[in-house]
């Protein structure tokens, strides 16, 4: 497998506070890679150490194979990113915005044209930034970070404050972006459902730490089935399958059930609530989702030390 970044024992402190602590982080050549974690656990401060705008206190990056601190310019020059909300000129338009940075480049004036076909914004080149909508500003740092032609893009949360019309275009952008410029692309973000439709790869970040990293389809594999139970009772549904020894949680009026998804299996607890009369509306078995996958390994350990 060839790695476009790779990541071993890398850690970050920050006086008393150790912000990163002995991660290793691989992500192959060609991936979608969604950087996931919730506020605070160390997503950002790893950006930032691969882009080397920050120096680890152990550990080592590497890029296509160079070092991020002794080979920084050679890593640099195959890299593009957007790290938080990009910044414009408003009074200038989409296309003079970028010419700015294709000066300082030294990229012909054609790589323009064709980032700007890229994030879908040939049409709106001509117009003042000022006008661009939220979404329309973000596609315009992505293309930014496209003009130098990296070989890996760096995305800091994305889809951050856009509507839904937004996050779908930028979607859009980033799904085709592999296969089609043939980069690699790390994209942090809360969007876990928009993570779950475009990313290959994904690892989750807590408390500094990396706690689960691989490919989309093996992390289900990895997680298993859920067993999803339509109740009006579901919290007493719940409490009887707790007692059998089942992996449940509820999460509104549905029961979730780690384990077997064998038809079998469905049958003996359809059959088990309908004996304790917990009315069954509905009873099917599904893969497990990236929203599932945060919750159980963010959040229920801390409900667990609480």
């Amino acid at each position: 497998m060839t790695v476009a970044i790779r990541a071993r024992g890398l850690g970050c402190r920050f006086g008393g506070v150790e912000a990163v602590r002995d991660l290793d982080l691989d992500v192959p050549t060609g991936a979608i890679y969604g950087f996931l974690g919730p506020n605070g656990a160390g997503k950002t401060t790893t950006i930032r150490m691969i882009l080397g705008l920050l120096r680890p206190t152990a550990g080592a990056i590497s890029l296509f194979g160079h070092d991020v601190q002794r080979e920084r310019l050679q890593a640099a020059r195959l890299t593009g990113a957007m790290v938080e909300t990009p910044c414009h000129y408003d009074h200038l338009t989409g296309r003079e915005n970028l010419a700015i940075t294709a000066r300082l480049l030294g990229v012909p004036r054609s790589a323009i044209d064709r980032v700007l076909g890229i994030v879908s914004l040939s049409g709106d080149a001509g117009r003042r930034v000022g006008a661009y909508s939220l979404g329309m500003r973000q596609r315009l740092g992505v293309a930014r970070a496209l003009l130098g032609s990296p070989r890996l893009l760096v995305l800091d949360e994305p889809t951050n404050g856009l509507d839904p019309h937004g996050v779908r275009d930028m979607r859009l952008v980033l799904r085709e972006l592999p296969e089609r410029e043939g980069v690699t692309v790390l994209v942090s973000s809360h969007a876990l459902g928009e993570i779950d439709q475009i990313a290959t790869h994904v690892g989750l970040m807590d408390r500094g730490a990396l706690v689960l990293q691989g490919t989309v389809d093996d992390l289900r594999r990895r997680h298993g089935a859920r067993i999803e139970i339509q109740t009006d009772q579901p919290e007493i549904a719940r409490e009887l399958l707790h007692r059998t020894g089942l992996d449940v949680r509820v999460d509104g009026d549905r029961v979730l059930v780690h384990g077997s998804a064998q038809a079998s299996e469905l049958a003996k607890l359809n059959a088990l609530l309908v004996r304790h009369d917990i009315p069954v509306h509905g009873l099917g078995a599904r893969a497990a989702c990236l929203e599932e996958m945060f919750h159980e390994l963010t959040l229920a350990p801390v409900a667990a030390h609480a």
